[in-house]
């Protein structure tokens, strides 16, 4: 038991991002050249000089590496048109160089339970080419109109410089907006800045009602987080989704169908996110069919949808775990290189034919290509167009690490959970069958929200199913947890 209480939850991350052939540190080259930048990207008579407007970020408590700003402008007839400033990353982050083969190397921002490992160097990411609060930054804008029934026009994208005027965390703005809570200090700050972001989450709930309608599918996953004490695993907390989670999170679904489409008309190749038509779908219709719902024999998204919120009314305590089982049997997302005039596969989850990934720059490869693909559209100097095979070997690779960093994550949190499990071998819990493969078959117990593998009993389970398993063993090192079927 000692040996589990002091287990290096750091180190043991270290270890992991390197049997999963991800780069733990930056390179020595990397470093002299994050040396030899000066400062901020400067700014262009190009530029549309937009500091004056309300820009606000909203992101965790505890996030500087700020990737995005929204502002919304009240127009006739109850239309809003938004603007979400993107972070300009390219301006610094030179292609080929050596900070973008780290970035390169491995594709997205690793972030477990006691230490994050960033795609870019802290002095850019949470500096140099992050939005922060109060300076002058350069980004990529992306400017729409969002009419009182969801549709859009008006779509545009351009560079501009622009000023975080408030730096907002998703809490405190959700107390606010759902709960009547005093307003946090620094949106009470800026004037208007409260009538402005209404304004954005009326927006947002109509985008998100208009995707609902087309078919987007409405989850609600669990995801716990883990709460660390002077080294110590304390407690794995749920993070659930409130209005300021929402707001960005429908803003953001908009600005990447928009800037696929805008590099697509201009006869772009593009990088594409997509979630492909579900291979388990009869498993979907049978567990449709136990909760009483009869769903099409063939993959229909609009009917998931439905089902989906029907069964989140009548029953909001286990949605999560439906939306667990669903994402599961949905599978994975990918990226994937689409020639100009070619059909994109489309997002399943989202009921979207065209979506990319572009507002994270500072935390995944994939946006920094498509933001240079971008200026390639705008007609940006100094910029190397990347050719159809480029950004295939690009879609492969960033698909592959992305996995190799959840695989990273997952098991880092494993291993926290597996600490925390380690004083209850033989105590018997409830669970949700997870997953089911030739690998094994996975449940999640439900308090504390925990995964791992039943070894015992396990002939016959099916995902989705709700069983009691006894906890039989703990390996903090490997991350194992492991289940017998009471």
């Amino acid at each position: 038991m000692s040996s589990a209480r002091t287990t290096d939850l750091g180190e043991l991350a270290r270890r992991a991002m390197l049997a999963q052939g991800l780069e733990p540190a930056f390179p020595p080259r990397a470093l002299a050249e994050l040396d030899a930048i000066p400062g901020p990207a400067a700014s262009d008579a190009a530029l549309r000089d937009l500091r004056t407007l309300p820009w606000a970020s909203i992101d965790d408590d505890e996030s500087r590496d700020l990737d995005q700003l929204t502002v919304a402008e009240e127009r006739d007839g109850g239309t809003v048109r938004l603007r979400i400033a993107i972070a300009d990353v390219d301006a610094l982050v030179r292609r080929d160089g050596a900070i973008d083969g780290h970035a390169y190397r491995n594709t997205t921002s690793v972030y477990t339970a006691v230490r994050i490992f960033p795609m870019l160097p802290e002095r850019l990411s949470t500096d140099l080419t992050s939005l922060a609060a109060h300076a002058d930054r350069l980004a990529i804008v992306v400017e729409f109109d969002v009419a009182p029934d969801g549709a859009l026009s008006s779509c545009d994208v351009y560079r501009a410089l622009v000023r975080n005027q408030a730096k907002l965390a998703y809490d405190g703005v959700a107390a606010w907006l759902e709960r009547g809570a005093a307003m946090p200090p620094a949106l009470a700050a800026v004037a208007g800045l409260d009538a402005n972001l209404r304004a954005q989450d009326r927006a947002a709930q109509v985008l998100r009602g208009r995707r609902h309608e087309e078919g987007a599918l409405e989850l609600e996953t669990i995801e716990p987080r883990t709460i660390v004490s002077d080294g110590r695993v304390i407690d794995l907390r749920q993070e659930t989704k409130n209005r300021a989670r929402m707001l960005i999170e429908d803003l953001m679904i908009a600005a990447n169908g928009i800037t696929a489409r805008f590099l697509s008309g201009r006869g772009l190749a593009t990088l594409r996110r997509v979630v492909r038509v579900p291979k388990r779908w009869d498993r979907i219709v049978e567990l449709a069919a136990g909760l009483g719902t009869r769903l099409p024999g063939a993959p229909d998204a609009k009917a998931l949808a439905d089902f989906l919120s029907a069964q989140r009314a009548a029953d909001p305590v286990r949605f999560p775990d439906l939306s667990l089982t669903v994402v599961k049997l949905l599978g994975a997302g990918e990226y994937v290189a689409l020639a100009p005039g070619a059909t994109s596969t489309g997002h399943f989850s989202l009921a979207a034919r065209d979506y990319t990934h572009s507002t994270a720059p500072n935390r995944r490869y994939p946006d920094l290509v498509t933001q240079r693909l971008l200026k390639e559209a705008l007609g940006v100097d100094g910029g190397r167009p990347y050719a159809l095979a480029d950004l295939v070997d690009v879609a492969a690779h960033c698909t592959q690490q992305e996995n190799a960093a959840n695989k990273v994550e997952r098991q880092v949190r494993k291993s926290a959970a597996a600490l925390l499990l380690a004083d209850r071998i033989g105590e018997r819990f409830d669970a949700i069958v997870t997953g089911v493969s030739d690998k094994g078959t996975w449940a999640r117990i439900l308090r504390p929200p925990v995964e791992g593998r039943v070894v015992r009993g396990e002939t016959g389970l099916d995902v989705g199913e709700r069983v009691q398993v006894t906890l039989l063993a703990t390996d903090v090192e490997r991350g194992f947890i492991d289940f017998a079927r009471a």
